[in-house]
């Protein structure tokens, strides 16, 4: 069985090595010796990591991760290239897959269309049709602030709701392939190909609301 949660570990891996570590990213003012520093302290530090929960221990979290993105950059990749500590529940395929397949193809896609907006790989079908089975369950924590009701059209993939309307609101239909949904929901709104469809009040809301896990 396929681990996409692997080749795109392996494929985010080889991208830092071609970019650099001073590359830019689409995380905010973040270069990618700073994302890769993240990716390490997520799964390597859980003592640290809270902080990205926890507001009262963000500082705490920044400053390991900023001590962390000072390492070489090549121990770093080779660092999140090795995969998870075996200690780690996500040493375990299925919650490896279900922890890191999101989060690995939204941040490889951080580092490519943080250097050139414009790119765009092809992904296979089947990798895709695993992104548009992923989605209700990203939608669950990314569309948590969203009121009106969120629909993804994925052409031949499918169609389903991942979030349904609150208050007054309607829905609105993001129409695109299952990648570049995944991206839009996850706040990348800025560089994806997905069309918006809905009432004008439900689309003027769903842009502004804060996206993303």
């Amino acid at each position: 069985m396929t681990s996409f949660a692997q080749s795109e570990r392996a494929g985010l891996c080889d991208t830092f090595l071609e970019v650099g570590p001073d590359a830019p990213t689409l995380c905010s003012d973040w270069r990618a010796r700073d994302l890769a520093a993240h990716l390490i302290l997520r799964e390597r530090r859980p003592d640290a990591a809270i902080g990205m929960f926890l507001a009262p221990l963000a500082g705490r979290t920044d400053r390991i991760q900023a001590s962390l993105a000072q390492r070489p950059f090549e121990e770093l990749v080779d660092t999140i290239r090795s995969g998870p500590p075996k200690w780690s529940p996500m040493a375990l395929g299925s919650i490896d897959e279900a922890a890191n397949f999101a989060e690995f193809f939204v941040h490889h896609e951080d580092v490519l269309r943080g250097v050139d907006p414009s790119a765009r790989r092809q992904l296979d079908a089947a990798e895709q049709k695993a992104i548009f089975a992923a989605l209700p369950r990203i939608g669950m924590l990314s569309l948590r602030s969203c009121r009106v009701g969120v629909v993804a059209d994925a052409g031949s993939y499918g169609r389903r709701s991942l979030r349904s309307p609150k208050d007054d609101h309607g829905n609105v239909v993001l129409t695109g392939e299952p990648g570049e949904i995944l991206l839009h929901i996850f706040g990348r709104t800025a560089v994806t190909d997905v069309e918006l469809d809905g009432a004008d009040h439900d689309v003027e809301s769903f842009r502004k609301t804060d996206l993303g896990t």
